[in-house]
């Protein structure tokens, strides 16, 4: 059995897409954390070793402590991959699934992991500065700690809420709602939690540090700017290292999918939109267009009218891009 689901994780994380593979990883740190926890547990003669598993797990986490922090750099990134409570795991997968589908099929499968990445480098930002100046910081009794993908996890839901607010989700008990309502409820749950006090202020100011990341990488891409870009190179040129690597091969690209910004391009493409207006066949507003010339189109009418406007072939369009 054990090793079936092993093979069965292993064709999903070779096969599936970013926000797949983002998840495998989770849910791998979320079980080798508690393995770990069952261990000393088992070691200690069947008494919880509270002290060893915080030492152990303080190792993932983000601190507020800056010589910690600048001693053990790694736990800038492995802070957003870890989880030690099950209810944690749990939301933070289902709203990640939820929204980076949508972040992956609009802007392609390539911005999903920089975007998580840097989501979550500025949600542990913020908690490391919102700890030591409201807090007190190492001074204020030790040093805290904070793990988890929420950061992460809100930069994407809020990218997903910009990019396609009318995108509708089907709730459990609910029903559909609307992705902006969704988005504007979690911000307004964090701040209310802030104001009244929550003893996980320092976790909730991360997820603050999440949003705001998303607002100004939403604003940002619609200008033509894109934070994601070097991350994308980054990882182009390492899957090239690793491809030649494994088979001495370098591996075969695609057209790239870019997010330009639609004012750039209002002028240029008027003109062109004219004259397929006075065009009988095929679907006018796609005639004589490039693969990224459609793509820009297909972007501008979700900005204007929302995702569900989008006929099925415009859908397999993105869903297409998005694998490129």
């Amino acid at each position: 059995m054990l090793r079936s689901i092993w093979e069965d994780l292993k064709r999903e994380f070779n096969y599936g897409n970013a926000v797949t593979r983002i998840i495998l990883v989770n849910v791998a740190v979320f079980v080798g954390i508690n393995l770990v926890n069952i261990g000393l547990y088992l070691f200690n003669g069947w008494k919880a070793d509270s002290t060893a598993f915080k030492q152990f797990l303080d190792y993932f986490c983000m601190s507020s402590d800056w010589k910690f922090v600048l001693f053990h750099p790694w736990v800038i990134i492995t802070n957003m991959f870890s989880h030690y409570s099950f209810s944690h795991i749990l939301w933070n997968m289902i709203f990640y699934h939820m929204c980076g589908r949508i972040v992956g099929d609009l802007l392609g499968n390539k911005r999903v992991l920089p975007i998580y990445l840097m989501g979550g480098i500025a949600g542990a930002a913020m908690f490391f500065i919102t700890e030591n100046l409201l807090n007190g910081g190492p001074f204020s009794g030790g040093p805290s700690t904070a793990l988890g993908a929420s950061a992460a996890v809100m930069a994407t839901v809020v990218i997903s809420g910009v990019i396609a607010p009318d995108y509708v989700i089907r709730l459990l008990l609910i029903g559909d709602v609307k992705l902006k309502y969704i988005v504007f409820t979690l911000i307004f749950l964090d701040l209310t939690f802030i104001a009244v006090g929550d003893s996980n202020s320092g976790g909730l100011f991360a997820h603050i540090g999440g949003d705001a990341f998303g607002f100004i990488y939403a604003w940002q891409l619609r200008k033509g700017n894109d934070f994601a870009f070097p991350f994308i190179r980054f990882f182009d040129w390492w899957d090239g290292v690793w491809s030649r690597w494994r088979t001495g091969k370098a591996p075969q690209r695609g057209p790239k999918v870019a997010y330009k910004n639609p004012k750039v391009r209002e002028k240029t493409t008027a003109g062109r939109h004219d004259s397929n207006k006075r065009s009988t066949s095929a679907p006018p507003r796609y005639d004589n267009m490039s693969h990224q010339e459609q793509l820009d189109a297909i972007l501008d009418k979700i900005k204007q009218h929302g995702y569900e406007s989008l006929s099925t072939e415009e859908k397999e369009f993105l869903f297409n891009a998005s694998k490129k």
